[in-house]
């Protein structure tokens, strides 16, 4: 379970954050949704400690990871795919994988990698590949197996559908869904394309300007048409 409390952060004199908090449940999807500058990639980044907070806690699973360093929390189980498709592009889409191993005690077995594959058939294809020459698509499902690759409790998606095809889309949806079923991972899903990730959630949170608006059951939301106008987009 990731919990957040009263979780504040700023860029200079703007407040990005102000005062968010909420649970994430464990093995569940929370879909954290807002228009643009709602402060969604925000709160992503000061969960994982590339922000510090001026403010508030985040919790994992009772461990306070307030200016916990990346590898601790990543040896915790805590994951984080950023926005942009973050491969190395000069690697491999081996060596991109292998490296999503590195924090982990016994490093990488040749069952990790054949499970990435598996969920991804696209990248079983082209494994000695360099990732520069790998589609949006690819390059989506290459840092999501790599964040993967270290055995996460914890996973904080930001924008996994942002410029894919509908269909690329629905696999990676579908295998986000699928991931929480059967490892119990926990997902923090942040999404500009409102209705999809509804869709897969279990809870949903709203933010507008850096403040929390709303938060209940993704069907709840999904029905309320005031919010949905007001805040969502459709």
């Amino acid at each position: 379970m990731l919990d957040i409390r009263d979780l504040t952060a700023s860029y200079g004199p703007v407040k990005a954050l102000d005062g968010v908090t909420f649970t994430a449940p464990k093995g569940k999807i929370t879909a954290v949704l807002g228009a643009n500058g709602a402060g969604k990639t925000t709160l992503l980044r000061t969960v994982s400690g590339l922000i510090r907070p001026d403010r508030g806690s985040t919790h994992l699973d009772g461990r306070d990871l307030a200016r916990m360093p990346a590898e601790k929390m990543a040896a915790l189980g805590l994951a984080h795919v950023p926005e942009g498709r973050g491969v190395i592009t000069e690697l491999t889409v081996d060596e991109n994988l292998r490296l999503g191993a590195l924090g982990r005690a016994d490093r990488s077995q040749p069952a990790d990698f054949e499970r990435v594959y598996s969920m991804f058939p696209a990248l079983n294809d082209r494994r000695g590949a360099i990732a520069h020459v790998l589609s949006g698509g690819e390059r989506q499902m290459l840092v999501i197996g790599r964040a993967l690759m270290a055995e996460p409790r914890v996973l904080l998606l930001d924008e996994p559908s942002l410029g894919l095809a509908p269909r690329i889309v629905v696999q990676i949806f579908d295998l986000i869904k699928g991931l929480t079923e059967s490892d119990g991972l926990t997902v923090v899903l942040v999404e500009q394309n409102a209705r999809s990730a509804l869709s897969i959630a279990d809870i949903g949170v709203v933010l507008n300007l850096g403040r929390l608006v709303a938060q209940d059951e993704a069907k709840a939301l999904a029905a309320d048409e005031k919010l949905r106008h007001a805040y969502l987009g459709f």
